[in-house]
Protein backbone atom coordinates (compact mmCIF):
# COMPACT_ATOMS: atom_id res chain seq x y z
CA UNK A 1 0.00 0.00 0.00
CA UNK A 2 1.80 3.58 -0.89
CA UNK A 3 -0.32 5.45 1.10
CA UNK A 4 -0.94 5.59 4.62
CA UNK A 5 -4.65 5.70 6.07
CA UNK A 6 -5.47 7.09 9.70
CA UNK A 7 -8.53 6.26 11.50
CA UNK A 8 -9.83 6.85 14.53
CA UNK A 9 -11.49 3.48 15.49
CA UNK A 10 -14.84 3.34 17.06
CA UNK A 11 -15.08 0.92 19.89
CA UNK A 12 -17.47 -0.90 18.65
CA UNK A 13 -15.31 -1.52 15.56
CA UNK A 14 -12.68 -2.88 18.08
CA UNK A 15 -14.89 -4.87 20.31
CA UNK A 16 -16.54 -6.82 17.26
CA UNK A 17 -12.95 -7.57 15.35
CA UNK A 18 -11.86 -9.04 18.58
CA UNK A 19 -14.93 -11.00 18.74
CA UNK A 20 -15.73 -12.12 15.15
CA UNK A 21 -14.79 -15.74 14.27
CA UNK A 22 -15.43 -14.71 10.51
CA UNK A 23 -11.93 -13.65 8.91
CA UNK A 24 -14.06 -11.72 6.47
CA UNK A 25 -15.99 -9.30 8.63
CA UNK A 26 -15.02 -5.47 7.79
CA UNK A 27 -14.39 -4.71 11.45
CA UNK A 28 -11.68 -7.58 11.30
CA UNK A 29 -10.70 -6.73 7.95
CA UNK A 30 -10.29 -3.49 9.35
CA UNK A 31 -8.46 -3.94 12.31
CA UNK A 32 -6.20 -6.25 10.79
CA UNK A 33 -5.27 -3.74 8.10
CA UNK A 34 -4.17 -1.65 11.50
CA UNK A 35 -2.08 -4.26 12.74
CA UNK A 36 -0.04 -4.48 9.30
CA UNK A 37 0.65 -0.70 8.97
CA UNK A 38 -1.73 0.48 6.42
CA UNK A 39 -4.14 2.24 8.82
CA UNK A 40 -2.63 4.74 11.44
CA UNK A 41 -4.80 4.33 14.38
CA UNK A 42 -5.52 8.15 15.80
CA UNK A 43 -6.58 8.08 19.79
CA UNK A 44 -5.91 9.73 22.70
CA UNK A 45 -5.39 8.01 26.07
CA UNK A 46 -9.33 8.76 27.06
CA UNK A 47 -10.21 6.56 23.81
CA UNK A 48 -7.51 3.68 25.03
CA UNK A 49 -9.12 3.47 28.66
CA UNK A 50 -12.38 3.28 26.66
CA UNK A 51 -10.89 0.33 25.01
CA UNK A 52 -9.73 -1.48 27.90
CA UNK A 53 -12.65 -0.97 29.94
CA UNK A 54 -15.14 -2.18 27.30
CA UNK A 55 -13.10 -5.54 25.65
CA UNK A 56 -12.59 -6.01 29.60
CA UNK A 57 -16.09 -7.11 30.00
CA UNK A 58 -17.00 -10.06 30.88
CA UNK A 59 -19.67 -10.92 28.08
CA UNK A 60 -16.96 -10.71 25.82
CA UNK A 61 -14.98 -13.27 26.97
CA UNK A 62 -11.96 -11.79 25.74
CA UNK A 63 -8.34 -12.96 26.80
CA UNK A 64 -6.49 -9.99 28.78
CA UNK A 65 -3.46 -10.84 27.04
CA UNK A 66 -4.97 -10.42 23.70
CA UNK A 67 -6.86 -7.19 24.75
CA UNK A 68 -3.05 -5.52 25.75
CA UNK A 69 -1.83 -7.01 22.51
CA UNK A 70 -4.38 -5.62 20.65
CA UNK A 71 -4.05 -1.62 22.75
CA UNK A 72 -0.18 -2.28 22.27
CA UNK A 73 -0.52 -1.82 18.71
CA UNK A 74 -2.59 0.92 18.62
CA UNK A 75 0.14 2.20 20.92
CA UNK A 76 3.33 1.71 19.55
CA UNK A 77 1.87 2.38 15.99
CA UNK A 78 -0.91 4.94 16.16
CA UNK A 79 -0.61 8.65 16.81
CA UNK A 80 -1.70 10.01 20.50
CA UNK A 81 -3.22 13.52 19.59
CA UNK A 82 -5.54 16.04 21.48
CA UNK A 83 -9.03 16.56 21.27
CA UNK A 84 -10.54 19.42 19.25
CA UNK A 85 -13.31 20.87 20.87
CA UNK A 86 -16.19 21.47 18.72
CA UNK A 87 -19.09 23.23 19.99
CA UNK A 88 -21.35 23.41 16.74
CA UNK A 89 -22.58 19.46 16.81
CA UNK A 90 -24.79 17.59 18.57
CA UNK A 91 -24.04 13.34 19.45
CA UNK A 92 -27.05 11.46 21.49
CA UNK A 93 -24.17 9.99 23.46
CA UNK A 94 -21.61 12.15 24.72
CA UNK A 95 -19.37 9.56 24.80
CA UNK A 96 -18.79 9.83 21.31
CA UNK A 97 -17.75 13.56 21.00
CA UNK A 98 -14.15 12.28 22.17
CA UNK A 99 -13.78 9.95 19.50
CA UNK A 100 -15.26 12.46 17.13
CA UNK A 101 -13.05 15.45 18.66
CA UNK A 102 -9.82 13.29 18.10
CA UNK A 103 -11.09 12.86 14.32
CA UNK A 104 -10.71 16.55 13.93
CA UNK A 105 -6.81 16.77 15.88
CA UNK A 106 -6.38 15.04 12.29
CA UNK A 107 -7.08 16.33 9.39
CA UNK A 108 -6.86 13.39 7.04
CA UNK A 109 -8.63 10.98 9.02
CA UNK A 110 -11.33 8.84 8.94
CA UNK A 111 -13.56 8.00 12.15
CA UNK A 112 -14.58 4.36 11.19
CA UNK A 113 -18.06 3.23 13.23
CA UNK A 114 -20.58 0.54 13.40
CA UNK A 115 -23.00 3.71 14.57
CA UNK A 116 -23.28 6.20 12.16
CA UNK A 117 -25.79 7.66 13.27
CA UNK A 118 -24.87 8.41 16.89
CA UNK A 119 -22.47 11.16 14.90
CA UNK A 120 -22.83 13.85 12.47
CA UNK A 121 -23.14 13.12 8.66
CA UNK A 122 -19.77 13.99 7.57
CA UNK A 123 -17.75 12.21 4.53
CA UNK A 124 -14.87 11.24 6.93
CA UNK A 125 -17.38 9.45 9.73
CA UNK A 126 -17.37 6.10 7.68
CA UNK A 127 -18.65 2.44 8.52
CA UNK A 128 -16.39 -0.22 8.89
CA UNK A 129 -17.32 -1.96 5.25
CA UNK A 130 -16.82 1.52 3.38
CA UNK A 131 -13.43 1.74 5.26
CA UNK A 132 -12.23 -1.72 3.36
CA UNK A 133 -13.69 -0.25 0.10
CA UNK A 134 -11.22 2.51 0.62
CA UNK A 135 -8.34 0.16 1.58
CA UNK A 136 -9.38 -2.07 -1.53
CA UNK A 137 -9.22 1.35 -4.34
CA UNK A 138 -5.74 2.38 -2.31
CA UNK A 139 -4.25 -1.16 -2.85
Amino acid sequence: MDSKLFAVIDTNVLVSALISTNLETPPLVVIAHVYSGDITPVFNDEIIREYRDVLSREKFHLDPTDIEHALQVFLDHGLNLDRTKVADETFSDPKDIVFYEVKMSKEDAYLVTGNTRHFPRKPFVITPREMVEILEKVD
